[in-house]
């Protein structure tokens, strides 16, 4: 399986291509220091051996930034050192860390543009994310990602809706492309040559006026010639449709790019593939082989690996799957893709970051701080009582009302995963839940379901099938002869990738 292939990446060799892509904990304090509990749910990630952890988005400011991460002065150097010894300790994942610089925001909902900066200030973040760099390699992690994706500052540079009309302004490509170039240019005289940079921004906004795929790929490209060793492709996230509340601070994956930054359970799965492969092409039609980094609801490694195998992406980043089940790598590799955790995608760990909550996932044991441990090898898998049945029954608004007992396992029931089959086809996995009921919101219409559930303990080793619970939804219209028995929506969500 490419999937575990090793990349090398400016001399850096991952064992693998997955890819943590960084992402938000609210774990840290307001001192913006390595805590005990970053450090464990750093050191849980690495235990399922990622190839690459990028550590979340860490400031390069100087100011005090809210409970982030910081690296902007050397006192912060320790934790930081902390944490890399931590995950090199834990398993065989290398470790980067991604910088950031945003922009002021208030609670009035004024929020600073970056055509509120002079050029003096400008100058100031680029010698930021330099020094932020250098410190990073003095911490020993193997390599940097520069944030600018989602709305933050290099990302309002490089939009379409970038307000400036200097050098540095929005009415060209080449001006949108400066402070990020300059960023990138900085960052690579400071480390030097050998040390692994990367770079993570949109390939579209996805937002009216933003730009797209066309303007990315030369986007991406620009970051290559400048020095990146690997793109890290993102969408959406930004301030200009993320939804207004009333003393509160915008909060930018609220509106539709914000679901595009992370594509929820509607969404289909490898939502933002085209994007990745449209740049690689591009680069390698310029000739460059710069490794591109696919993200965006990618929940099996069937799907990464088809990916991959199809040349649309040389990694496969997730952030919201390795939430749910760290060790899917792990697993993966194992060959026991059965026993990965799959995460909902009903972003309830997004949903804790906008309201200033600790991330969590809703799949975790109650009251969790992180993903659980996996028990010894050989435990035996959860059983269900002594006559269990699957109830489902139809409500009168077209939900089919599940129902089934608690299961038992030796080190404890982790979840339960909902399997659904349509007329005499084949069960397919439909959703996973934490509790012991689900409502199908997706039947239709003079369709007739079969519904089975399995039990899953912490190691993701799954029960035999509870059920099968059938029934027939009717219709108060007249459709033509199989029409109803044909359609299948809730499965999956692909469109052209295998489970």
């Amino acid at each position: 399986m490419r999937l575990f292939e090793p990349l090398a990446v400016n001399g850096l060799v991952l064992p693998n291509r997955v890819v943590l892509t960084a992402m938000v904990t609210r774990l840290s304090g307001e001192d913006g220091h390595v805590n005990d509990a970053i450090l464990d749910r750093y050191v849980r990630f690495a235990r399922g051996e990622a190839g690459l952890i990028v550590v979340e988005a860490t400031a390069v400011h100087a100011a005090r930034s809210g409970p982030l991460l910081r690296l902007g002065d050397d006192a912060f150097l320790p934790g930081h050192r902390r944490l890399v010894d931590a995950v090199h300790g834990a398993g065989p994942s290398k470790v980067a860390l991604q910088i950031i610089h945003f922009l002021k925001i208030a609670r009035s909902g004024w929020r600073q543009t970056i055509a509120m900066l002079d050029e003096a200030e400008l100058a100031a973040i680029v010698d930021g994310y330099a020094a932020a760099a250098v410190r990073a390699q003095a911490a020993g992690y193997d390599a940097v990602e520069l944030h600018m994706a989602h709305a933050y500052t290099l990302a309002s540079c490089l939009s379409r809706l970038n307000p400036r009309r200097d050098r540095y302004g929005g009415r060209s490509l080449e001006g949108r492309l400066r402070l990020p170039t300059e960023v990138v240019l900085a960052v690579r005289r400071a480390v030097g040559d050998g040390y692994p940079v990367g770079v993570r921004f949109d390939a579209e906004e996805c937002i009216k006026g933003g730009y797209g795929l066309a303007e990315s790929r030369y986007i991406a490209l620009r970051l290559a010639q400048a020095g990146s060793d690997y793109v890290s492709l993102s969408a959406g996230g930004k301030f200009e449709d993320a939804l207004k509340k009333p003393g509160e601070p915008l909060y930018p994956y609220t509106g539709y790019s914000g679901d595009r930054t992370m594509p929820a359970a509607q969404y289909p799965d490898a939502t933002n593939a085209y994007l990745a492969e449209g740049i690689k092409a591009f680069l390698l039609a310029h000739g460059w082989a710069t490794p591109v980094v696919a993200s965006g609801k990618i929940p099996t490694p069937a799907i990464a690996s088809a990916l991959l195998e199809r040349g649309q992406a040389d990694l496969i980043g997730l952030a919201r799957a390795l939430l749910a089940d760290p060790d899917w790598p792990r697993k993966a590799r194992l060959g026991r893709q059965d026993d990965i955790v799959r995460c909902v995608y009903g972003n309830v760990c997004k949903a804790l970051d906008e309201n200033f909550r600790q991330v969590r996932c809703v799949l975790w044991p109650k009251h969790a701080l992180h993903a659980p441990d996996a028990p010894p090898e050989g435990a035996a898998p959860p059983t269900w009582p002594a006559n269990a049945h699957l109830s489902a029954a139809l409500r009168p608004n077209g939900q089919v009302a599940l129902a089934w007992p608690a299961a038992a396992a030796e080190h404890g029931v982790y979840g339960y995963e909902l399997l659904r089959a349509v007329g005499d086809g084949p069960l397919r996995r439909l959703t996973s839940s934490s509790t012991t009921r689900h409502a199908d919101e997706l039947a239709l219409a003079g369709c007739r379901y079969r519904y089975a559930v399995r039990a899953y303990d912490l190691a993701g080793q799954r029960s035999a099938p509870l059920g099968e619970a059938l029934v027939d939804v009717p219709a108060d219209y007249a459709l033509p002869p199989g029409a109803g028995l044909a359609l299948d929506l809730a499965v999956e969500g692909r469109v052209g990738y295998e489970a």
